[in-house]
């Protein structure tokens, strides 16, 4: 069976939230769109909710995604930011769970990993990898928008396994599921 899908990845920001559209056919990997939403001239926090909202849904309606990528939560020192944060993270996981789009989250170090093959990897680095990975030309002003295509690109290669399904993935009973053939 030949894979065709459409990966919607997120690195999520309340200033400025990344975003980038891959495309998976057979196994040629092709970068669809990027770009960022920009959040910083909108003065309240529940307008900015809003906007992320309206960009993502007209997005999801616009590309298709068959499924999302998002980056998760890191621990900081600052409550409120991450409050913050947390917030448009979800409001990036209703939008695509309204469309029926299934999400994955990833750690930003894993994200890293995956493109880079270093969990500390720079965004300048990461973004290098992507430019020769997915073949584009002109580096963005904002590197949100590949951290965007970094998290999809991570999910893809991460066969969509990420934190909420790991689990089940790395639990014997799903081994043996995706293994029935290895049953004696």
């Amino acid at each position: 069976m030949s894979e065709d899908k459409i990966i919607l990845g997120i690195d999520p920001g309340t200033t400025v939230m990344g975003y980038g559209l891959i495309h998976i056919k057979k196994k040629e990997i092709s970068m669809l769109n990027f770009g960022i939403i920009q959040l910083k001239k909108i003065e309240t926090h529940p307008d900015k909710l809003k906007r992320i909202l309206e960009r993502l849904n007209g997005l999801i309606l616009e590309f298709k995604p068959d499924e999302m990528a998002i980056e998760a939560p890191f621990f900081g020192k600052n409550v409120q930011s991450m409050l913050k944060l947390g917030r448009a993270q979800g409001v990036a996981i209703a939008a695509s769970l309204n469309h029926n789009v299934p999400y994955e989250e990833y750690s930003p170090r894993r994200i890293k990993q995956a493109i880079t093959g270093s969990g500390g990897a720079s965004k300048e680095q990461v973004a290098a990898m992507l430019q020769s990975v997915l073949r584009f030309e002109e580096m963005p002003k904002y590197l949100d928008a590949t951290d965007g295509l970094a998290v999809a690109l991570c999910h893809h290669y991460s066969k969509g396994i990420g934190e909420n399904n790991k689990n089940k993935s790395g639990s014997w009973k799903g081994f043996l599921n995706s293994n029935p053939d290895r049953l004696k």
